[in-house]
């Protein structure tokens, strides 16, 4: 039984899976944006940022850390340009940054066979993203109560009620004693 054990399955076998989010990681590190599917995208944000931690690491470590931090980067990404280019040009761009470097929009369904597409993206760190609306004073649980004893007592309407439907049915009355009348009158 597989209890406890989360991982994006994608479909794939091990290996292949592994393979998949190699390329996906090397293509989203040089291009910065990639369209794929979206379980794909949701199974590489995770991959991506592990990644990414590792380049901010290195970037303030020892030469010997760095090496290895790299080097722990590359056996994952597996494409030299694109670890390269995290370590030497987008390390510093996350360095403010502690952590959520990703971003994935959902685009909707592919024509050919209706898979959910989305853009994953990297952040820089001076995005701040949605801007969040201040919340509103909740009233605490003590003013509640006390609120729900005041408007028990509404037994008034209820016979109010009645006297109006009584008054509608004699004012419904008049206009048709008067439209009769009015008949006989024109002939």
């Amino acid at each position: 039984m597989r209890h406890l054990k989360h991982r994006f399955q994608l479909g794939r076998k091990k290996e292949h899976r592994i393979a998949t989010m190699s390329n996906l990681g090397a293509a989203l590190l040089r291009h910065g944006r990639i369209q794929t599917t979206l379980p794909k995208a949701k199974a590489l944000r995770p991959f991506i940022e592990k990644i990414i931690t590792l380049a901010k690491k290195a970037d303030g470590a020892s030469p010997e850390k760095a090496l290895h931090y790299r080097r722990l980067a590359a056996s994952r990404v597996r494409d030299k340009e694109a670890v390269g280019i995290l370590f030497n040009e987008k390390a510093s761009f996350f360095s403010n940054r502690p952590g959520g470097y990703t971003r994935i929009y959902k685009l909707g369904n592919r024509i050919g066979d209706a898979a959910e597409m989305a853009v994953i993206q990297l952040i820089p760190a001076e995005d701040e993203g949605y801007a969040k609306k201040p919340r509103k004073a909740r009233p605490s649980k003590a003013e509640k109560p006390a609120a729900a004893k005041e408007e028990t007592p509404v037994e008034e309407p209820v016979a109010e009620e009645a006297s109006d439907s009584e008054a509608e049915t004699s004012e419904t009355a008049e206009p048709v004693a008067e439209a009769a009348d009015e008949g006989e009158k024109k002939e």
